[in-house]
């Protein structure tokens, strides 16, 4: 309960960044939150745009979460969300060249792939900090610059579309695509897929023996090590889980909208993931919320870049403001003596 009134009281405080934001921006206040949530909320089509732009932010999220719980920092879910979307590109390719309606469960198959491409990615920075001390936010970060030119190769090259004229590859047929709630709108079997994952990942860490080291080795590796845990096999773990759930997000945004992949397929979903799980406390529950409301405010601020310059750009102050704030007070919290500590200090 005591986390779900910190979201609560955080919600409240991105609403007032909002506004604050808004006002900065020079734009009537009352007329754009209007068009913001009219862009979010006002009918099926603007509820559809709003959890099409969850989903991603939700998966990547959730990427963060488990591996950021177990104490590496993982900067590199854009990276890995570009290499699944490679393999599953790489499975897709082959079975459209074996007649891919023949094949049952097609799709299935290609997340699975998305999320092992993900996963090994992951393991890559995993293997360098738990064998070589290579920081995991260093290696992350570099490997996200490999990963665009791995894209950039792949959709030139081995999986260009067979007609050899533009840097993407071919269009997938419908029987591999995500199904679809309503053919009206964007919404897909993704959206509910990430629901799914955050519930899971919360039985996981709050639930079993798993989850359990995962989270004492982040919070405390020393006395994981006198309890017999090696905290180098469970952050190696837990870097592969993360880099899945990554890659599961390339997947999802690859089978479920685009159903091809170019060179503009990033877009930074990756990195948006970071300040979502940040936000909602490294709970998967909570995640699912900071990512709904950036997903919303994302869908709003679109139609708000119909009628003002502003556009998007509106949400990315609010979520550099928001962890600002976050890591402002959470310096402030480990930096203020525990009771105990100022009773020590205190002169007899």
């Amino acid at each position: 309960m005591n986390g779900f009134l910190r979201f609560g009281l955080l919600l409240a405080g991105l609403i007032v960044v909002l506004l604050l934001t808004l006002a900065a921006f020079q734009l009537p206040i009352v007329d754009s939150v209007k068009l913001i949530f009219d862009g979010a909320f006002s009918d099926k089509f603007a509820w559809s745009r709003s959890a099409v732009k969850m989903t991603p932010l939700l998966l990547t999220g959730l990427g963060m979460v488990i591996a950021w719980r177990a104490g590496v920092y993982n900067i590199g879910g854009e990276g890995q969300f570009v290499v699944g979307a490679i393999f599953g590109a790489a499975v897709g390719k082959g079975l459209i060249g074996a007649n891919a309606a023949a094949i049952p469960g097609g799709s299935l198959l290609i997340l699975v792939v998305c999320a092992i491409g993900g996963a090994l990615w992951a393991w890559i920075a995993g293997w360098l900090y738990v064998r070589r001390g290579v920081e995991v936010v260093i290696s992350t970060i570099l490997l996200n610059f490999i990963a665009i030119q791995l894209l950039g190769f792949a959709v030139s090259g081995p999986l260009q579309e067979q007609k050899r004229q533009v840097p993407q590859t071919d269009l997938l047929p419908d029987s591999l695509m995500l199904a679809r709630f309503d053919r009206q709108t964007d919404v897909h079997l993704g959206t509910v897929l990430a629901l799914v994952m955050a519930v899971v990942l919360t039985i996981f860490l709050y639930r079993t023996v798993a989850g359990y080291r995962l989270r004492l080795v982040g919070d405390n590796p020393k006395v994981a090590r006198v309890n017999y845990i090696d905290p180098g096999r469970v952050q190696l773990s837990a870097m592969a889980l993360s880099g899945a759930m990554c890659g599961l997000a390339g997947g999802v945004e690859y089978l479920g909208l685009v159903g091809q992949l170019g060179t503009t397929f990033p877009q930074q979903w990756g990195f948006l993931g970071i300040p979502v799980a940040l936000l909602g406390g490294l709970n998967p529950m909570l995640t699912a919320g900071a990512a709904f409301f950036f997903g919303a405010l994302f869908a709003g601020t679109e139609n708000l870049a119909r009628f003002t310059p502003a556009g998007t750009t509106i949400v990315y102050v609010i979520q550099a403001t928001a962890v600002l704030a976050y890591v402002g007070l959470s310096g402030l919290k480990k930096a203020r003596p525990k009771p105990e500590e100022e009773t020590e200090s205190t002169p007899s």
